[in-house]
This record gives structure tokens, sequence and C-alpha cells, in this order.
């Protein structure tokens, strides 16, 4: 049952209260900060640089270091010296990049071998044929993108605007489930994840945003009650869901909107 605008904000805030005491909060990108593959707009970035004063932010997103940069680190208007709090997990959580001595750092990496991604493009030419899948007459960018750490598809390619994103997804009713399926059979061994609107991600077994998480709760040395993610995609077959294997704390928002709200309720009472 769906719940009326007025049960979900009184949701949020108890959940925003109940996230108050909390050390660390985890964002998704795509869907919950931004659009997909769009950039934060100046609302969520003057949020996040207020979130940064009282807490620790970790942001998890499916693109390349490079894109996570320009479409969220840029875009953030506030003092250098806040980014010691903010952590940046690009590819799913299969990197992870940290801002030190007045500059970003990667921390660790998993790159796929040359093998491994020459397998990963095989099993898509098969998935492909099993499910009789037919290309879009119009594509915009790379279709199947070495990221080094994951191989991504994107139906309409990377830079594919939202509204045809949004039109693809509609119109084929998400084949991606039907893709999905097939590639699982060619690569029982690597991870595989739906992205977005029209995205899939692989990554090595076991390198997802779970493994994002528990590499940064090693980091800082905290227990997963100090941690609370936040993702638009949180529900079964979700490219959030594999975040509640870990145990922490979650919360559900449906776009941006509801995470500037989320954003506001949890920093209102440092604002007192």
């Amino acid at each position: 049952m769906k719940m009326s605008t007025a049960e979900s904000s009184k949701k949020l805030k108890e959940e925003a209260r109940l996230s108050s005491s909390k050390k660390v909060i985890m964002f998704d990108l795509d869907g919950t900060l931004a659009e997909s593959k769009a950039d934060i707009d100046r609302e969520m970035a003057s949020l996040i640089c207020q979130l940064l004063e009282h807490k620790i932010v970790a942001v998890v997103g499916g693109g390349k270091w490079l894109q996570l940069k320009n479409q969220f680190i840029d875009r953030l208007k506030c003092a250098k010296t806040r980014f010691e709090n903010l952590f940046i997990f690009p590819h799913s959580g299969g990197s992870l990049y940290k801002y030190e001595t007045g500059e970003w750092k990667l921390i660790y990496q998993n790159p796929l071998l040359p093998k491994e991604k020459k397998q990963i493009l095989a099993a898509f030419r098969k998935a492909f044929k099993d499910i009789r899948y037919t290309y879009p007459q119009k594509t915009y960018g790379e279709v199947i993108e070495d990221r080094e750490v994951q191989v991504t598809f994107s139906a309409l390619g990377q830079k594919a605007p939202l509204e045809k994103k949004e039109g693809w997804n509609k119109a084929y009713n998400d084949i991606r489930f039907r893709l999905k399926t097939a590639l699982e059979k060619y690569l029982p061994d690597f991870e595989i994840r739906l992205g977005g609107l029209t995205s899939i991600d692989v990554t090595k077994k076991g390198v997802d945003k779970a493994y994002g998480i528990k590499q940064l709760m090693k980091l800082l040395r905290i227990s997963k009650d100090k941690i609370i993610y936040v993702g638009d995609a949180l529900f079964r077959g979700g490219n959030d869901y594999v975040v509640k294997s870990v145990g922490i704390d979650t919360v559900a928002v449906g776009r941006p909107d509801k995470t500037k709200l989320f954003i506001r309720l949890l920093i209102l009472p440092n604002r007192q």
C-alpha cells in the first residue's frame, strides 16, 4: 500500500531523528543525490556542504572517478577543509578516494584483469543473442565501457539524456532484468548489477556497495550501528539492495528532492 505524502514526510522525519546519532551518512549518487548521470544542483551542493560540518559523508556511484568528480565534487563550493570528512566510492564500491593533505588520493582499487574483461564482453555478446536483444537506432556515446574496475553496459550510451533513458526503460519494459539473467549463466564468478535506468555493471565477485561499506568501516574503525545508507533502489533487485546484507540502517528515498528533505531534517538540530 502506497503511503500518502504526509505519511512519507512523517516517516522521513523519524528516520532523520534516528540518524542524528550516526557518524557516517552514505549516499547513493544517481537517483538519490542527482538525476541519472546528471550533476548535483546548487541546493543539493549547499546541503552536502552543511552536512559535512557535522558528519562524515560517503558517496557511492557506478561511474569512474572522473565522472563522480565532475558530477559531484566539482559542484561543491564549501571550504576544501570540509572534504576531509568526505569519501568517494566510484565503480559501485570497487575503489575508494579520500581527501588527504590537500588532494584526493586513491585508497584502494580492484581492477579487472584483461582476461576477465574479455570474458565479460563475450558474455554480453552471448546474452544479447540469447534474448534476441535489438539495439536502439540511436545511441549517445559508448554502449559498453571499460572502466578498469568494472565493465558497464548502457543501452543508449554513456551520454544519453535523462528523458531518452526514461523512454527506453519504459518502452522496453526494462529488458535489463532478462539480460542480467542471461549474463549470470555465463558469468557465475562476477557481480552483475542494474544501475540507473539503462545500465548494467559487472565487477569482480564480492566487489559491490556492501564491500565499499565494509572497507569504510575498517578504515574509520567504526561499527555498523554508526553508519546509515541513503538510496533510491533499496528494494529487492535494486542496485542499493546489497547494502542490507551488511546489517546497517537504511533510508529509502524516491528522488533527489526526498534526499534534500532528509538532509534538511538531519542538520536542523545543529542550527538551533
